[in-house]
Parts: structure tokens; C-alpha cells; sequence
């Protein structure tokens, strides 16, 4: 009877410690998981990372304008002039300044652009990750208004060529993102430490004033992978500095790279999505290849003063209507939707000189017949184009590989579309 006692109470002791036991691993387990929880709550976030909305937006599309400016925007009263009686469901305005900037009534003459800073910019370098980071944080921007269906990237410096209606409908009617895009055949932009991870044939170049649709701009901003390698391998070569005599050879031996005239090119390579693309940028630039200034300074934007913001350079500049690109012997036409259309919606840099001769010549305020032609189009209207033959009135653009340089050239000069390493 004893026995039967103690083996009762021996049973119900090891059920005592069995339960403890469970208790405490039940108990451990809750308070690991309230620990992640206030981790996870109170660990800061990477800058870039947001919530994208990918609700199926069904309304009037909107185009998101993103201006990458130092400061304030010097060409302010153009761009006032643009969005002058445009529906505002019809656009919408992101600006990376300088952090702490506050664009208002005592930093901007365009009720357009009050308040529309974004909050979290940051210090941006040219030749630097920054640059692309900044990139990153307007199409971030931008995403959470699930209206935003195109983006269109412009500098502190750009203008537009033709008025709001003709470059809304231009932009519309195409189901593709406009990003000049093409082979890097120079040895020195790309750094073989990148691969596995960007291998050597997804390698490109181009412009780093792209025009992405929504699918792309959420492509860019949930990037990760391709943009840590760049921030990681992708660095400008300090500038020649004469004082520092004989170090400059070894300071010009460093790999040299500038990523924002590769990265969003190389990424929508990785993603396969070259095949969605106008392989082609919609803002013209005028590049100096004076060969002193190119020895000392390196290759920069030619800048448009008064003098040369002509009605007949203008015109020629909304007259070219095809790409060539040498390293891939490939013509890029210009076209939107399958129908013939000028190549270039934007142009930089302009001084304000030069904007202010383009508001009265009226370039950007006044009605454009042509956005007739690309409304017809989008009606189902199409009219016929030789692709492999330009027509006689207008010209071109060549990209020419050389051992040194790539060259755009076309009848109002040459146009460089790199710069000399």
C-alpha cells in the first residue's frame, strides 16, 4: 500500500516537472517573441524601403515629376508656365533639395512646387551612390500615390520642349519606359568584382534621365541587391589635383565608375525588361568635346545661354527622330505606341536666360497641333513609317563608338553621350 503510495506520488511529481517544464518553454517563447516584436518596432528602417501601394488604380493616370535640384529650382517660372490650367489630377510634383530645404512663397515664384520637398532627402554628390540613392528616394516617393503612373526624371536645369497636353499624351499612349540604354564597351566602367552578382554582359549605360512606368519604378525602389554592388563598386576616380604632383598617377590607376549613368540601365538588364523599353532617353543634351576642356575638366553638358536658345536651334533640337548606337549597331527610331514621334520631350541645361526666351517665344504654353497626331494615334489612327529609312526632313542622332569616347552626332553639332575616362 506504501508502494502504490509512493509510486503515485513519484508519477505525479514527474507530471509536476513535465508541465514546469512546458510552462517555462511556453513562457520563454512569448517573451523572445514580444522581444522581436519591440525590436522589429523600434530598428531604425533603411531609407529606401516603403510600403509601395499595388492597388489596381482605376482613374485618371497621373505623370509624377521628379526633379533631382541642388537647391531651389532656378527655372521655376518655366515650369509655372507649364502646369498653367492643366487638370492637377493630371500630374503631381516630387523634389529632392538639399535636406532641411523648404520650398515656399520665399524660396520659389510657383505655388506648383510649395512644400513639395520630400522629407527624408539627403546630401547628394555627384559621382556618387548618393546620386542614385536620391533617384531612388523620389520614384519612392511618388509610388505611394498609386495615380502615378508615369515619372519622369528632370535636373534643376531641364525644360520642357512642347506643352503639358502633347507630353501627357506622348507619355500615355506608350506602355514603356523610356531609358537610354545600350553595351558598355569601355574596359574601365565596369569592375569585375561586381560578378556573380551583375555579371559582365548585363553591364549598360545611358542617360540618367529616364522616363519609367509604374511596374519599373517599383522595380528600382525594391532593389536592394544591385544597388548595394554599386554603392559597394561603383565610384567616380578622384579628379586630377596638380598640387598633388605624382600621386595623381596612382590616384588615376582606381577604377572608375559613375553610377547613375549605369545603374538603372544594369538593373532592368538583370530584371529581363529590356525588352519593355524605348531603349532611348527623352531629354536632349549638347555635350562639349572641346578636346583642352575634355583634358582638364572632363566632358560636361554645354549649357544654353539666350544667344543659342534660338527658335531655329529649338526646332532642330524637337526634329530628331532616330538613334543610332554604334557599339550595337542598332537604329533606335523614335516612336511611341508604333507611331513616328520626335525623340526628345526635354532638353538641359538651360540658364534662366534661356528659359526666359522659350516663355516668350510661348514653346511651352501654347497649343501643339502635333499632340493631335499622337491623340489620333491612341484612337487607333496610325499613320505609316519606314523604320530603316529617316525620312528627308529630318535628322538624327549617331552614336559613335571611338576608342576614347561615344559621340551623338547630328546637323546642329555633336553630342556626346559619355564621359571621357
Amino acid at each position: 500500500m506504501a508502494s502504490m503510495a509512493r509510486g503515485a506520488k513519484r508519477r505525479h511529481s514527474i507530471i509536476s516537472r513535465k508541465m514546469l517544464i512546458l510552462f517555462s518553454a511556453s513562457l520563454s517563447c512569448v517573451v523572445v517573441l514580444v522581444i522581436c516584436s519591440l525590436f522589429r518596432f523600434h530598428s531604425p528602417k533603411p531609407p529606401i524601403s516603403i510600403s509601395i501601394s499595388r492597388v489596381v488604380f482605376d482613374g485618371p493616370p497621373k505623370i509624377a515629376f521628379l526633379f533631382l535640384v541642388r537647391r531651389n529650382l532656378p527655372l521655376d517660372f518655366l515650369w509655372d508656365a507649364f502646369f498653367q490650367n492643366v487638370d492637377v489630377s493630371r500630374f503631381s510634383i516630387y523634389v529632392h533639395s538639399a535636406p532641411g530645404f523648404v520650398l515656399d512663397e520665399s524660396t520659389t515664384r510657383s505655388q506648383f512646387l510649395y512644400g513639395r520637398q520630400i522629407s527624408n532627402s539627403i546630401q547628394v554628390l555627384w559621382g556618387e551612390s548618393s546620386m542614385i540613392q536620391a533617384e531612388r528616394l523620389l520614384l519612392a516617393a511618388a509610388l505611394e500615390d498609386p495615380a502615378n503612373q508615369r515619372f519622369v526624371l528632370l535636373s534643376d536645369s531641364c525644360v520642357p520642349l512642347y506643352n503639358f497636353s502633347y507630353v501627357y499624351n506622348y507619355l500615355m499612349v506608350s506602355p514603356r519606359s523610356f531609358v537610354d540604354s545600350f553595351l558598355d564597351a569601355k574596359e574601365g566602367r565596369y569592375n569585375p568584382k561586381m560578378s556573380p552578382k551583375i555579371p559582365r554582359e548585363k553591364w549598360r549605360k545611358g542617360s540618367q534621365w529616364i522616363t519609367v512606368v509604374r511596374k519599373h519604378a517599383e522595380v528600382v525602389v525594391d532593389d536592394d541587391v544591385i544597388f548595394s554592388v554599386f554603392k559597394k563598386y561603383c565610384k567616380r576616380r578622384p579628379p586630377i589635383d596638380t598640387s598633388k604632383g605624382k600621386l595623381n598617377l596612382k590616384l588615376q590607376k582606381q577604377h572608375n565608375c559613375i553610377p547613375d549613368e549605369h545603374y538603372v540601365q544594369t538593373l532592368l538588364a538583370m530584371h529581363d525588361l529590356e525588352g519593355e523599353l524605348e531603349r532611348r532617353t527623352l531629354t536632349y543634351t549638347l555635350w562639349n568635346q572641346s578636346t583642352t576642356k575634355m583634358e582638364n575638366k572632363g566632358w560636361h553638358p554645354i549649357t544654353f545661354g539666350y544667344s543659342n536658345a534660338s527658335p531655329q536651334r529649338i526646332k532642330e533640337i524637337k526634329g530628331i527622330n532616330h538613334v543610332y548606337y554604334e557599339t550595337e549597331y542598332r537604329i533606335e527610331w523614335c516612336h511611341t505606341n508604333s507611331t513616328s514621334v520626335p525623340c526628345f520631350l526635354f532638353a538641359r541645361k538651360f540658364s534662366q536666360g534661356a528659359a526666359m526666351r522659350l516663355l516668350s517665344q510661348e514653346v511651352v504654353n501654347h497649343f501643339e497641333v502635333s499632340a493631335l497626331h499622337i491623340l489620333q494615334t491612341a484612337n487607333g489612327i496610325t499613320t505609316s513609317f519606314n523604320r530603316h529609312t529617316p525620312h528627308k526632313d529630318f535628322d538624327g542622332i549617331i552614336i559613335q563608338h571611338t576608342p576614347h569616347k561615344q559621340i551623338l552626332k547630328t546637323k546642329i553639332g555633336q553630342v556626346s553621350a559619355d564621359r571621357m575616362l
